[in-house]
């Protein structure tokens, strides 16, 4: 759990970096080769981080520590999910090793939704910065504010 945990505020971490990053350079400024490979091995090296080491680390959690094996039925709290093949009401048997599996997959679409967004930031960084400078006022030689009254 601590390997998680601690691969999570890592892999945080150096996505938060991208944000100051992403601030300071103006757009539109072309890349050299040196910032073009310097950012594609960070990026892939996120890629590996993100949907390599983190979705492993949790498998492995799940299948030592936690013990979720396929023969380890879910049932539930107060035995809801307990299948009708047992005596329950549930239309299907669950295991915590589908359990598991789940919660990988899950782990997949956050950090996919988490990558599509932060693409999305990026791309629209032109936008922001015409939006606040569209609101600014207009000033003359002497700093008085260029505004045509009526």
């Amino acid at each position: 759990m601590v390997a998680l945990i601690t691969a999570l505020l890592i892999g945080i971490a150096l996505t938060a970096l991208v944000i100051p990053i992403a601030k300071r350079r103006p757009v539109g400024t072309p890349l050299t080769w040196g910032e073009a490979m310097v950012a594609s091995v960070y990026t892939f090296f996120l890629f590996v981080w993100f949907y390599g080491i983190i979705p492993h680390l949790w498998l492995s959690w799940a299948d030592n520590e936690l013990n979720w094996r396929p023969d380890k039925l879910l049932y539930g709290p107060g035995a809801v999910l307990k299948p009708q093949v047992l005596g329950g009401w549930f239309p299907f048997t669950i295991s915590y090793q589908t359990l598991r599996d789940i919660i990988a997959v899950l782990i997949y679409v956050v950090f996919l939704g988490a990558q599509i967004a932060l693409w999305i930031w990026w791309q629209k960084r032109d936008k922001r910065a015409a939006a606040a400078s569209s609101t600014e006022v207009v000033t003359s030689d002497y700093g008085r504010p260029l505004v045509r009254k009526g």
